[in-house]
């Protein structure tokens, strides 16, 4: 490499460092509280039932919802069939009342995913203002939150790193994850999901030059980053296609660090996300296809079935052209396609 090339590189990888820290710093991140079990009352303050098969003690959370067997039978386990919605007369449940009385939707969100859910450098609140996040699943949480509570500002937005997405659902610290989050055979056991609001697959990020040319044998020797408790990390533990070293990370934007500081050969992560990251670093590429289906849920805790269903409703009128909009603004620059179409639904026998 150039001393030219080595130089704009350091450059960039500098800017990602500061603004990752600047992020982590501003925003609050949930982390795990330790402790027992989680009780009869949330950390909001309000009282809950069980949710089937996470009683308090041990193995109340299952696991981190890795695995490698995580994907495996994904058409046999119908992952992606959710209840049906609530209908125009039905009654408030238990959990949709929990976030009324409350006057907020708690939503449990990503911030360094470039034009998914980010931080607005441009637009920074004052102190103790809105933290400034937008993006792709930001504009959904906002739809769910007008549509509960009448205002899409009704929102406590609290960042959560990947491997916390289903603790802090199962802890109660969130009432929604919407975190670019896939709906998996593991996973939908020990959280609910909506029904698919989009889909991606895994795919290989590497800088431009590099021989690495996918999730291939082209990875023999080399360091990959993927992040925590991913799919990526899952597909690695069954195939690691001769890879020399796996290095997780918290979240897909520290293995984006990692590869512009050189630290790494290449990055697994989503495609959607990764194509973002290609976006904002010009010496970095997507090479190969995409290697999975990921399918992106709004996940939420077992027990609360009447806000899976509130939600699917909320999913069924944004599919309607809130979701074309909200495409078009954030993301057609980045996932170009012909003619955009949210997934369809697909609901249990009931």
């Amino acid at each position: 490499m150039s001393r030219v090339g080595a130089t704009a590189r350091s450059a960039v990888a500098a800017l990602a460092v500061a603004l990752a820290v600047a992020t982590a710093v501003l925003v609050p991140v949930l982390v795990d509280g330790g402790g027992g079990g989680r009780g009869d009352r949330d950390r909001l303050g309000h009282s809950v039932p069980a949710a089937p098969g996470q009683e308090a003690g041990a193995g109340a959370r299952g696991g981190s919802g890795s695995g490698a067997g995580e994907q495996e039978a994904d058409d046999d386990c119908q992952k992606e069939e959710s209840l049906r919605p609530a209908g125009p007369k039905a009654p408030d449940g238990p959990a949709v009342q929990r976030i009324k009385k409350r006057g907020k939707l708690v939503a449990g969100v990503d911030q360094n995913s470039y034009r998914w859910a980010y931080r607005d450098t441009d637009n920074l609140p004052p102190p103790g203002g809105e933290l400034g996040l937008k993006g792709f699943d930001i504009d959904l949480v906002r739809a769910i939150a007008k549509d509960i509570l009448g205002s899409p500002d009704a929102v406590i937005y609290r960042t959560i790193p990947t491997e916390r997405r289903m603790p802090a659902l199962q802890d109660r610290d969130v009432d929604v994850v919407v975190r670019t989050m896939t709906i998996t055979c593991d996973r939908i056991k020990q959280v609910a999901f909506s029904t698919t609001y989009f889909k991606a697959g895994q795919q290989v990020l590497a800088p431009k030059g590099s021989k690495v040319t996918g999730f291939d044998d082209s990875l023999r020797g080399r360091k990959v980053c993927t992040a925590k408790s991913s799919t990526g990390k899952d597909e690695l533990d069954k195939n690691r296609h001769g890879v020399r070293e796996v290095v997780t990370a918290a979240s897909q934007l520290d293995c984006l660090v990692k590869l512009q500081l050189g630290e790494v050969d290449a990055v697994i992560t989503d495609s959607a996300l990764a194509a973002g990251q290609a976006a904002q670093d010009p010496t970095v590429h997507l090479v190969g296809g995409t290697f999975t289906r990921e399918p992106y849920g709004v996940a939420m805790n077992l027990a609360d079935t009447d806000l899976v269903r509130r939600v699917n409703k909320v999913l069924e009128d944004y599919r309607k052209g809130g979701w074309q909009l909200s495409y078009r603004k954030w993301l057609a620059d980045y996932l170009p396609a012909d003619n955009p179409r949210p997934p369809p639904a697909m609901y249990k026998k009931e």
